[in-house]
């Protein structure tokens, strides 16, 4: 995990090839089986760069599914079980558990990294760290 937050804050791309590259290293990490960034754009997330299987939910609205929660509510969510909530939007049969940590640039909040996994209870404090350490990285250079 070191070796992939070094890798992001040591590379000298910015903006959506920075997001791409970012994402295609986490994908590497054990148990990350989606990983995404979106935008947020008014009320509404938007899919940006993202490496794993296709999924139809490219727009979603702020406070629907785990995505759009973690914005209503301000904070970062890591969900054991996805199935277990309610409002959850379903992007794979194959997804179990979700972290959602947003990307800030001060209180602003610019998007999120959003990983899916095929294990349950897959991420914990550990990844919360490690995506809050690429978020910054993104919003510094955000353009």
């Amino acid at each position: 995990m070191e070796q992939v937050a070094r890798r992001i804050e040591d590379c000298c791309l910015s903006g959506t090839p920075l997001r791409l590259f970012a994402m295609t290293l986490l994908a590497e990490l054990p148990k990350y089986d989606w990983c995404g960034v979106y935008r947020l754009e008014g009320e509404v997330l938007v899919l940006d760069e993202f490496v794993g299987d296709p999924t139809e939910h490219r727009m979603i609205s702020v406070g629907h599914g785990v995505c759009g929660t973690a914005v209503a509510e301000n904070r970062n969510l890591i969900v054991a079980d996805v199935h277990a909530v309610q409002n959850y939007l379903c992007c794979s049969i194959d997804t179990k558990s979700e972290i959602v940590v947003l990307i800030r640039s001060g209180e602003l909040v610019l998007g999120q990294i959003d990983v899916d996994s095929h294990t349950r209870d897959a991420f914990g404090t550990s990844d919360e760290a490690l995506l809050e350490r690429i978020a910054a990285v993104l919003a510094q250079k955000w353009v």
